[in-house]
């Protein structure tokens, strides 16, 4: 009896060890991203590795076809944005919009079986030529940021009408009767589960704080601002971090934070990041609020909105860095809308089908003419 004891605590003693051991992290990976003899290092787990890069591959692009022959506006109507391209380019650039943004639907994402294309029923077509010029705008006019590679719908959008990483304007947490909601203390994943501020967009990606809240003397005086503001900046950090896969060092060097010239360049590219992500949820973005249905909207109403995470998806860059405009120059400049695109009124008629929210609709753009 007394050794089939031993045994079977042995039996059980060795399952648990593999069992535990099965838990253990492997062994971390580094890069060197800054200066040497900073440890400004990126620590990796290997076994995430190849998720990361199977779940960042830029799709094919469509053979390229020649600029000529008559213009998209010359030959359908009501093509309000992208109509000096060529009627081939205007199709092959319908085309792989569909496949971004609407694989399944297809054109019918944007326009009605059987009416005209011109027609603008649906708010996804509305919404489309908006999110067509904001890529432009983000390619022509925010090199600091997205130089190099460019954007094009795909990179937010992987496929699915709305993109997985959008957000809305966070209304705050149930607290008891009398107390202040105080925004904070509540598990956030946006946080990074911490007892930070839970909402580090709105201050930061909507609204014009500046996030620096570093001092230039050993004691507060004069200005500076409240612990409380602080953390509304480490709030920001910690989506950084979460949105890009990566630690603080990517960015500043641990050893003197404040200092831009101890900082890598990606932090001067970061900080471009947050003025092109503000300007595209205030100029483009929240426009199309009036255009959607109520249920693309948040509980206050408001728009989903783009973050770093919208594009970046725990990649340090979009899609590992891949090449997203060279294949699709007619988004890397922006064009003038043909005409100024009136706003329709909120009652305008509305699809209940899938379509795009507003941050679906980063890149909503479905295929066919009248865009």
């Amino acid at each position: 009896m007394k050794t089939l004891t031993t045994k079977l605590f042995a039996t059980v003693g060795l399952g648990t060890a593999l069992l535990l051991g099965g838990c253990e992290m492997p062994q971390p990976e580094s890069t060197q991203w800054g200066y040497r003899g900073t440890g400004m290092e990126g620590l990796y787990n290997p076994d995430r590795l190849q998720d990361i890069a199977d779940n960042n591959i830029a799709p094919a692009s469509l053979p390229a076809v020649p600029a000529v022959g008559p213009k998209a506006n010359e030959v359908y109507e009501n093509v309000q944005v992208l109509g000096d391209l060529s009627l081939g380019e205007f199709t092959r650039l319908m085309a792989a919009i569909t496949e971004w943004v609407s694989p399944e639907e297809g054109c019918n994402y944007c326009h009605v079986p059987g009416e005209s294309l011109a027609s603008d029923t649906l708010y996804t077509k509305k919404v489309a030529r908006v999110m067509i010029q904001m890529t432009q705008n983000a390619n022509e006019n925010w090199d600091a940021h997205v130089g190099g590679a460019g954007v094009t719908c795909y990179t937010c959008h992987r496929g699915k009408n709305v993109p997985e990483y959008v957000w809305n304007i966070n209304p705050g947490h149930q607290v008891a009767t009398g107390m202040k909601n105080q925004m904070q203390n509540v598990a956030s994943v946006a946080a990074g589960l911490s007892s930070l501020p839970v909402d580090p967009y709105t201050p930061f990606l909507l609204d014009d704080r500046n996030g620096r809240y570093a001092g230039d003397t050993a004691l507060r005086d004069e200005g500076g601002v409240s612990l409380k503001e602080a953390e509304w900046g480490y709030s920001l950090m910690m989506h950084f971090s979460n949105a890009l896969g990566v630690n603080c060092t990517y960015c500043h060097n641990s050893r003197a934070f404040a200092s831009w010239d101890e900082s890598s360049s990606a932090r001067v590219r970061a900080w471009h990041g947050i003025q092109m992500v503000r300007e595209m949820n205030n100029e483009y973005v929240d426009p199309t609020t009036q255009w959607l249905p109520p249920h693309r909207l948040g509980v206050l109403g408001d728009a989903q909105k783009v973050n770093c995470e919208t594009c970046h998806q725990g990649a340090y860059q979009p899609l590992l860095g891949a090449n997203m405009i060279k294949d699709y120059p007619n988004l890397a400049t922006l064009a003038k809308a043909e005409e100024p695109m009136d706003m329709p009124a909120a009652n305008d008629a509305m699809s209940d089908d899938d379509g795009a929210m507003e941050g679906e609709s980063m890149n909503d753009m479905g295929a066919g003419a009248g865009q």
